[in-house]
């Protein structure tokens, strides 16, 4: 009888070690994703690479003027400036364009959903905006 509750006494401390371990693990994920979310919130579009610094005032006038302006910028400057900065600026144009055309909105969205790949820095705004343009 006492081999037997030996046993379960120690079945019982092995149960408890492996749910310690399950509970560090979640509280180590939830961290995780807490600072990964801490740093898309700080993500802004300025602080991407990829467009000459030349660029930023003609950038800011065409976003003065509204997707019209973006359009004609992205015409002009487009072949210029390179992802992730450019991805930027396109979510940019698809989130004024989808009050006047959503379907070429979400044909702009799509492509730029294409060629960014998960490890990007833009990659959480894409995941929020797909709920809107998919």
């Amino acid at each position: 009888m006492t081999k037997l509750i030996a046993i379960l006494i120690i079945a019982l401390l092995l149960f408890g070690a492996y749910e310690l371990v399950l509970y560090y693990d979640k509280i180590q994920n939830e961290k995780e994703g807490e600072q990964k979310q801490a740093v898309a919130a700080r993500l802004v579009g300025d602080s991407l690479p990829g467009m000459p610094y030349q660029l930023e005032a003609s950038l800011r006038n065409a976003e003065q003027n509204g997707a019209a302006g973006l359009a004609n910028w992205l015409k002009t400057y487009g072949s210029r400036t390179d992802d992730p900065r450019k991805a930027w600026i396109e979510l940019d144009y698809c989130v004024l364009l989808a009050r006047d055309n959503p379907a070429e909105a979400k044909r702009i969205f799509g492509e730029v959903k294409h060629r960014t790949p998960p490890t990007s820095p833009l990659w959480p705004r894409i995941k929020e905006l797909a709920k809107t343009y998919e």
